[in-house]
C-alpha cells in the first residue's frame, strides 16, 4: 500500500476545511492555519491518519470480515459505488434506511423479498397475476433494488463502517456507535471527530479529495483480500501435506463379532475336561 503523498493531497484539495464561523472546535488539533475566513487542514496529520485507517481496514479484510461504505451525498455517491465494488464491499448510496444497523433482521427481510418477487417471475407466478399487480410488484421490486441492491450480500453485521461525510451521515454512525462498530470516516473541519474510530481529517465535499482517499482505503483492503487468499492456499498445501505423511498401511481389524466367533472352541473339539478324564484312584486292599 502507498499513502498519497503531500503534493497529491495538496493537489487533490484536501487541506480545504469549511468556514472558520462552521467549524467545530473538536476539529482544531487538525487544523493547520486560517485563510480568508477558511480553516486548512493539515496535510501531515491527514497522511499519518489516513495510513493508520488504511492498515486497520487492511486487517479487517484479511480477516474476512464486511466493510459498509456510505456516502449519500451528490459528490460522493459514484466514486463510493464505484470504489466499494471493485473490491466487492457493500454501500449505501441512496437514503440511510433508518435502523439498518440496530433492526438489522428486518432489514434483511426485505432483502428476502426481492428474491422472492425474481422466483415468483421464474416459476410463473407472474402470469396468474392480473396487469395492476404485476406493476405494482415490478416498482416494489425497483424500489427496493435502489435502496438495497447494494448490500443483498450482507448476510450479518459489517465489522465496520467507512463514512464520507460524518455530520451528513449522524444516524448511521450512531447505530454503528451503539452497536461498538468501529466506524472510519473522512473528517471535515465543522464535524466532530469525537463520534469516529478512525478519523481521516480532509475535505468531504470535493470529488477528487474523496476519490483519493478511497483508491487508497480500497488498495489497502485489496491487499488484505489478496494477503488472505494466499494464506488459505498455504494453510491448504500444509494440511494436505500432514495428511500424506501421516497415511500409513491399513492394518485389517477384527470386528467384534469375529473375535467373540474365534474365541469360541468348535463344536468337534473336545473340552480340555473331555480331553484328560480325570484317572481312577486305586481302591484299597482289604
Amino acid at each position: 500500500m502507498q499513502t498519497p503523498t503531500f503534493d497529491q493531497l495538496l493537489e487533490a484539495t484536501c487541506h480545504f476545511g469549511h468556514l472558520k464561523r462552521k467549524w467545530n472546535p473538536a476539529m482544531a488539533p487538525y487544523i493547520f492555519m486560517e485563510r480568508n475566513g477558511i480553516h486548512i487542514i493539515d496535510l501531515y496529520k491527514t497522511q499519518a491518519k489516513l495510513e493508520e485507517a488504511a492498515n486497520a481496514l487492511k486487517n479487517i479484510a484479511k480477516s474476512g470480515k464486511k466493510v459498509l461504505f456510505v456516502a449519500t451525498k451528490k459528490q460522493a455517491k459514484q466514486v463510493v459505488a464505484d470504489r466499494a465494488t471493485s473490491v466487492g464491499m457493500p454501500y449505501v448510496i441512496e437514503r440511510w434506511p433508518g435502523g439498518m444497523l440496530t433492526n438489522f433482521p428486518t432489514i434483511r427481510k426485505a432483502v428476502k423479498k426481492m428474491a422472492t418477487i425474481d422466483k415468483m417471475e421464474k416459476d410463473g407466478t407472474f402470469d396468474n397475476m392480473s396487469k395492476r399487480e404485476k406493476l405494482q410488484i415490478t416498482r416494489q421490486r425497483a424500489k427496493l433494488e435502489k435502496n438495497l441492491g447494494s448490500i443483498a450480500d450482507l448476510n450479518r453485521l459489517p465489522s465496520a463502517l467507512f463514512v464520507v461525510d460524518v455530520l451528513k451521515e449522524h444516524i448511521a454512525v450512531a447505530e454503528a456507535n451503539r452497536l461498538g462498530i468501529p466506524v472510519f470516516g473522512i473528517v471535515d473541519t465543522n464535524s466532530d471527530p469525537d463520534t469516529v474510530d478512525f478519523v481521516i481529517p480532509a475535505n468531504d465535499d470535493a470529488s477528487k479529495s474523496i476519490d483519493l482517499i478511497l483508491a487508497t482505503v480500497c488498495q489497502a483492503i485489496t491487499e488484505g483480500l489478496e494477503e488472505r487468499k494466499v494464506e488459505d492456499i498455504d494453510k491448504g498445501a500444509i494440511e494436505d501435506k500432514e495428511a500424506a505423511d501421516g497415511e500409513e498401511a491399513p492394518k485389517p481389524r477384527r470386528t467384534r463379532v469375529r473375535r467373540r466367533i474365534e474365541e469360541v472352541p468348535a463344536a468337534d473339539e473336545p473340552k480340555a475336561a473331555e480331553e484328560a478324564p480325570a484317572a481312577e484312584e486305586p481302591k484299597a486292599e482289604e
